[in-house]
């Protein structure tokens, strides 16, 4: 019975280590207890999380400034690039789902009432020119869906016909100039892989590529004729921006191909903070040739534009839950019926976004090709890009 008894009191004597007695005061007539003292020390994970994203969240806003300042003085900054896992917490959000709730959100009617006051305050945040609108009258406007696609007056952008390739959209020049190494600068210093871009050659002979050879760079392989250079321009559109894109030059596009994707924001400091943004966000590729080779013109998507819509492509359907990141799925335009491909002519109305987003063009052109921008510039489609 003794082993029994020590057994009991050893017991009893864990328990009280475990859960510590109520304290008990007395205040005159009346007892208080109180809790013990460790679970008023439990920490609360809503405020810790709150502190620390505001925390980086402030300390990313100090970086911006500092390099502003810098850069003010004519001091050279070097991109601070994004790691991995900051690369990785940022497409964790869901920014697919937000961005289809937004969508939805943009075609709910608003009322008549509304409108005005709505859509003025988007006017005055973005500083949208409405009076280069076709409908000046907000109240046309029956959501904000159908407010983002606006069409211009005809008269508003002037196509202009002394060089073979103008800007498809309005926006802001990030980069341009020739593709060199198989890379391609999102940003100044800040590159992506073209064959992640664009995705890796296939065999099927609807493709604008010409055969590949042993070893050959993928940049050698969209190169079609001999003393051809590869080039690019990177445009970025505001919020603010007329949203429609149009062809940049007389083409024809016989290949689509549409990457699933994350939706992270693309505007020019992301741009410089994550490398391969693009090769990261959806996006809609279309290739095809024009009189000096390969020409292709690539509308990426972004936070809360996960709706590219391209004007002759009735199957194409972005951010749909059917289609998972990291793939890809190819159409061809070039048919029995239609061994050509769909023709465009230039300025000719190619697409839309349901807010501002990028347009990359990648092409190839003569040695002398020259572009007529400076990396920072505003745009308005029409305008030239460059000639020959």
């Amino acid at each position: 019975m003794r082993p029994h008894c020590e057994d009991a009191a050893l017991s009893h004597f864990l328990q009280s280590l475990r859960k510590p007695p109520l304290r008990t005061f007395s205040t005159n007539a009346r007892k208080v207890h109180t809790a013990p003292a460790r679970t008023s020390s439990l920490l609360r994970p809503l405020p810790i999380l709150v502190a620390t994203g505001g925390g980086y969240a402030g300390y990313r806003q100090y970086e911006k400034y500092r390099e502003r300042e810098l850069e003010k003085l004519g001091l050279d900054v070097p991109p601070k690039l994004a790691g991995h896992w900051e690369v990785a917490l940022y497409k964790s959000v869901p920014t697919r789902l937000l961005s289809r709730a937004w969508g939805r959100l943009n075609q709910v009617e608003l009322p008549h009432w509304l409108r005005r006051p709505v859509y003025s305050l988007y006017i005055w945040t973005f500083g949208v020119n409405m009076k280069e609108a076709a409908v000046e009258d907000l109240h046309h406007y029956r959501n904000l869906s159908e407010f983002f696609r606006r069409k211009l007056k005809p008269q508003a952008r002037p196509v202009c016909g002394l060089h073979s390739v103008i800007s498809p959209s309005d926006g802001k020049i990030l980069n341009f100039g020739q593709v060199k190494n198989c890379e391609v600068e999102q940003v100044k210093g800040v590159t992506y892989s073209l064959e992640s871009f664009l995705g890796p050659r296939t065999p099927s002979e609807d493709l604008p590529f010409p055969p590949a050879t042993p070893h050959s760079s993928f940049r050698s392989q969209l190169v079609t004729r001999e003393g051809n250079e590869l080039y690019h321009c990177v445009i970025y559109l505001a919020p603010g921006d007329y949203h429609c894109f149009h062809s940049p030059t007389d083409w024809t596009v016989s290949h689509r191909r549409h990457f699933p994707g994350s939706l992270m924001s693309v505007n020019p400091g992301m741009a410089r903070w994550i490398k391969e943004l693009f090769c990261h966000n959806e996006r809609v590729v279309l290739t095809g040739d024009w009189k000096h080779g390969f020409f292709s013109l690539t509308a990426v998507g972004a936070t809360n534009v996960g709706s590219i819509r391209i004007y002759f492509d009735r199957d194409l359907h972005t951010n749909s839950p059917r289609y998972s990141k990291g793939s890809y799925n190819d159409f061809s335009f070039v048919t029995h019926a239609n061994k050509e491909g769909i023709p465009m002519r230039k300025g000719e109305h190619l697409g839309e976004f349901n807010l501002g987003s990028t347009i990359v063009l990648i092409f190839e052109a003569p040695k002398d090709f020259n572009f007529r921008l400076q990396a920072g510039q505003k745009i308005r489609f029409g305008e030239a890009l460059g000639s020959l």
